[in-house]
């Protein structure tokens, strides 16, 4: 028994409280926003523990003989793709002037639209013995010797005619280039010095207004950014050298399902220098490698820190909708209890307004009956009080006369006739009666509701308990449980005789 008392009295919740036990319409209504709520902070954790993050790790970089894969996408809207060219140099100084490479030149009308598809492998420069910068007396000779050939006339006429319809050039596809530092370059250098002089004469009227649409090192990861991705620079009414100062990091990017993906970053720095007599306008490329490479790897995250978070968000979610629901449960008490004053204010005024009603009609009920039956029921009344008083003397009740004497006294009534207090001893005794037997209910009732170990349930004795008396008692008005009183003096309570003593 000690051990259950000891179990129960780590109860954190021993009872319900008020407002938990009724249903009102404000508790349904924070009881629904309390599940929306709850249901959107669950998604919204749910999501966050499915979605992966990135780390970010650094270490130097080990890989050598690889090839750089470099990914074009350009447009040169004034430029016809007959005069444009690629050309790469690395670090070691190789100038590759004719690449194995998939680049491919689309022909675009005025508004943009392609009219035409070439591969550029035949417009890279052939010759490059020739220099821009080189001794014209040199160039002049070598045309003088080769002559002005038909192919050449061909080739002006046909630009010339594409420069007057505005068309245009997009540039597209991969450059594989040794994993050292270098540059490519985009411009008309592969066009003879001479069909150059005579399309566009002089350096003045190239325009190399160009849109880099993508430029990248490798393939592309999530959250990858390309820092020359949709970079415009257009071009009016001058013309110059772009040149982009591009710093390679190399990068492995680590799905969670374990895959590698080699690839690269950069950053980017731009110069533009205007044109001078001696150098033809070019777009240039300059990149460099770094030694660090950069390892990114995805991550999920714990189930426990999922299961953590939930019960946080739901609890304290759960936590702040009941208190709501106890503050808007005792604002609407609040307000409805002046109310609630006043409408049983108006019952009672009506209920006693109603008994004085019946009461006076049944007085004047009364009065006529009376009036009927007074000289026939006086005498039978007279004969029955009579033998009632004389059995009385007769009778021996359970109170003793001289305890009836005595309480009479100390209220102040007394009285010589020995029926008369009888007659209050059998009223006493009839009281005690149907007392005892309200509470002998009561504790039957009680024991009844209670779980009853082995030694209880063999025990079937009824004991009488304060608890029983006191329910039984307040049926009939009296109240046993007086609050507690602190008497002025030690006399207060006691009866003169007491004190004079």
């Amino acid at each position: 028994m000690g051990v259950k008392q000891a179990i129960k009295s780590l109860d954190a919740f021993p009872r319900a409280e008020e407002h938990l036990l009724q249903k009102t319409q404000s508790g349904a209504v924070v009881s629904l926003v309390g599940l929306f709520i709850m249901a959107t902070l669950f998604l919204h954790e749910l999501r966050y523990y499915l979605t992966t993050y990135t780390v970010h790790q650094m270490a130097v970089d080990l890989k050598r003989g690889e090839t750089l894969p470099i990914h074009i996408n350009m447009t040169f809207p004034s430029l016809p793709c007959d005069v444009l060219s690629v050309d790469a140099i690395d670090m070691s100084g190789k100038h590759e002037v004719d690449l194995d490479t998939n680049i491919w030149k689309l022909r675009l009308s005025r508004d943009g639209h392609i009219i035409g598809t070439e591969y550029l492998s035949d417009l890279v420069e052939k010759e490059h013995q020739h220099k821009h910068d080189g001794d014209k007396d040199h160039n002049e000779n070598s045309i003088h010797a080769h002559g002005f050939d038909q192919d050449a006339e061909k080739t002006i006429k046909k630009v010339k005619q594409a420069l007057d319809n505005g068309e245009g050039c997009r540039v597209y596809g991969v450059l594989d280039v040794q994993r050292v530092a270098g540059n490519f370059h985009i411009s008309v250098h592969g066009l003879n010095i001479f069909v150059a002089q005579m399309i566009f004469e002089g350096p003045n009227h190239v325009n190399v207004s160009h849109v880099i649409h993508d430029l990248s090192f490798g393939p592309k990861y999530p959250g990858i950014h390309n820092p020359l991705d949709e970079t415009a620079r257009i071009l009016h009414g001058t013309s110059g050298t772009f040149k982009y100062y591009i710093k390679v990091v190399p990068t492995e990017y680590r799905y969670l399902s374990k895959e590698v993906l080699p690839t690269n970053q950069f950053s980017v720095t731009e110069y533009y220098s205007p044109i001078n007599d001696r150098t033809w306008p070019a777009v240039y490329f300059l990149y460099d490698l770094s030694p660090i490479t950069v390892t990114i790897r995805e991550e999920r995250r714990s189930f426990l820190h999922f299961i953590t978070r939930l019960c946080a968000v739901l609890g304290g979610t759960f936590a702040l909708t009941g208190m709501l629901d106890r503050w808007m449960y005792r604002l609407l008490e609040a307000m409805m209890k002046p109310n609630t004053r006043r409408v049983s204010r108006f019952k009672v005024y009506d209920t006693r307004k109603s008994l004085r009603g019946r009461q006076r009609e049944g007085e004047k009920r009364g009065e006529m009956n009376q009036n009927q039956q007074s000289s026939e029921g006086r005498h039978d009344d007279d004969a029955a009080l009579s033998d009632f008083l004389a059995s009385l003397m007769d009778y021996t009740p359970t109170i003793p006369d001289e305890l009836v004497e005595h309480y009479l006294a100390k209220s102040g009534f007394q009285c010589p006739d020995v029926r008369l207090i009888r007659l209050v001893a059998v009223a006493t005794q009839k009281f005690i009666a149907e007392v005892a037997n309200d509470a002998l209910q009561h504790c039957k009732a009680r024991q009844t509701s209670i779980i009853k170990d082995k030694k209880q349930q063999k025990d079937k004795r009824s004991i009488l308990t304060m608890e029983d008396l006191s329910k039984a008692l307040r049926e009939y008005g009296v109240n046993v449980k007086h609050q507690e009183y602190f008497a002025d003096s030690p006399m207060t309570g006691l009866d003169p005789a007491s004190r004079d003593e």
